[in-house]
């Protein structure tokens, strides 16, 4: 019995970062916002680097509460998605190369997401990470901090609650009917 060759580590590690990067730039609110993601392995941070349209009140400055409550929205659907993505990768039940923006997964939809403005965004880059705390066939919850120097001073935290996507299964046979007696 032959294995099939091992590939090499870069390969493996590029195809998952195109993946990421599918999923991330299916979405333009995403790509307009500038927000992207870091991977290390199955963990992402989120990095929204700072941009002058992102400012709500140029007097302090500060960043606007709907683009934080974005930011923090954005990070907790993508790390739920990459979550779902990562274990149908490494389980072989979805292949890394099945992500082109084509045949892009469905995200989770947002049913209620509450944010806690801790201080004010100041006008630098902003980071933020996902804690999924339940994730079922149906419903998930996720918990969200974002920070901007230190991760332990932290400027917003939110907490979402989403309808998973429907599990697309394989085409199953028509069960069999009995014979009528």
């Amino acid at each position: 019995m032959s294995r099939k060759p091992l590939e090499p580590v870069q390969v493996v590690r590029q195809r998952r970062d195109d993946a990421l990067a599918a999923l991330v730039n299916g979405v333009p609110y995403i790509r307009y916002l500038g927000i992207r993601f870091d991977r290390r392995g199955d963990e992402l941070t989120a990095v929204m680097p700072f941009d002058e349209k992102l400012i709500g009140n140029p007097f302090l400055p500060a960043l606007h509460g709907g683009v934080t409550a974005a930011f923090l929205e954005v990070t907790a659907i993508i790390v739920l998605s990459w979550s779902l993505a990562w274990e149908r990768m490494e389980n072989g039940s979805r292949g890394i190369d099945q992500w082109d923006p084509a045949h892009l997964p469905r995200i989770p939809k947002t049913i209620d997401f509450s944010v806690d403005y801790l201080r004010s965004g100041l006008p630098r880059d902003a980071y933020a990470r996902a804690r999924v705390n339940r994730s079922g066939r149906r419903y998930a919850s996720v918990h969200v901090e974002a920070w901007q120097d230190n991760r332990a001073r932290l400027f917003a935290q939110g907490t979402g609650h989403f309808l998973m996507p429907s599990q697309k299964t394989e085409p199953q046979a028509a069960p069999k009917t009995a014979a009528p007696q």
